[in-house]
């Protein structure tokens, strides 16, 4: 089931449980990005520094996915247009699929890690 799906499955849901009263403010839990997470490049893991090296040289990437559009469902990054922000795989020593840990880029220069798989995120300093 696509992320996408689960969630509004997850708000229907949400929805059906709450008192009436209450189901007008739903809408209003978002998380709101505060810009007080940073990370210097030097911090991250060792994968994470070679995958931040082969997004500025643009490839080659070890994953497909690599390059797609973040689409920031989870709204923990400042809010942008649709295709704003594109995520790339940092690889996790002894795991054989993609893990949780990713780079998402915005504007060239502009670098974000999270560790959690979107849950939280560091803002990468250089």
């Amino acid at each position: 089931m696509s992320r996408m799906l689960r969630w509004k499955w997850i708000v229907l849901a949400a929805m059906l449980w709450l008192p009436a009263g209450a189901q007008a403010h739903t809408h209003h839990t978002a998380k709101v990005w505060t810009d007080t997470a940073a990370i210097s490049a030097a911090q991250l893991p060792a994968q994470a520094r070679a995958t931040l090296r082969a997004i500025k040289r643009g490839g080659p990437f070890a994953y497909q996915r690599d390059g797609m559009v973040f689409n920031n469902y989870e709204h923990a990054l400042p809010e942008h247009r649709r295709g704003y922000y594109h995520e790339y795989t940092v690889k996790t020593p002894d795991r054989h699929n993609r893990g949780t840990r990713r780079i998402i880029t915005g504007v060239p220069g502009e670098y974000y890690y999270t560790a959690d798989h979107y849950q939280t995120f560091n803002r990468i300093r250089e």
